[in-house]
């Protein structure tokens, strides 16, 4: 049979800031990582089409949006998170654009002090940096975080009528 989802499972509405404060570190005895500061791992699934501008035109098809960059980086992993910031700075000098040529700005957070790092790092603009909330508020699809964000910002782009996004 089919299964009607009614509410959302990962908003907390009954938590407070006093409830927050006494929830334990989860990765050392006297860390600040907990709960409270870090993505839930939520169920998921996406899927994009990729096409070629040569595959649109012969299949008649309209591209919702255009992939103009993109980069593989790693980074030393005893800095857990702080990888989004040369992927996007690779990305953004292949294309010969900057930061402040975009509307919007997504960073899959897996933890507030990591969001944070990046944001600093990169100079982040609050008001164009995960603008309805990134995974922290809307939880973790493991698998599907990259095809979460692209869609987000795609959409986000179209009705803000912004151009570029990263």
């Amino acid at each position: 049979g089919m299964d009607t989802l009614e509410v959302d499972e990962h908003p907390r509405p009954s938590a407070t800031i006093e409830s927050m404060a006494k929830l334990p570190s989860v990765f050392k005895k006297d860390g600040t990582v907990t709960a409270a500061n870090a993505s839930g791992i939520c169920d998921g699934a996406g899927a994009l089409v990729l096409a070629s501008e040569r595959a649109t035109t012969e299949h008649n098809l309209t591209p919702l949006a255009r992939i103009v960059s993109w980069q593989v980086t790693g980074c030393d992993p005893t800095i857990m998170g702080i990888g989004p910031v040369s992927a996007i700075r690779g990305a953004l000098s292949r294309a010969d654009l900057s930061l402040g040529d975009m509307d919007l700005v997504e960073i899959n957070e897996a933890f507030a002090a990591q969001y944070l790092a990046c944001a600093k790092e990169l100079d982040l603009d609050n008001d164009k940096s995960n603008t309805n909330g990134g995974a922290i508020a809307l939880g973790h699809p493991l698998a599907a975080s990259g095809s979460r964000i692209t869609t987000h910002l795609v959409h986000e782009l179209h009705r803000t009528g912004g151009r570029y996004a990263v």
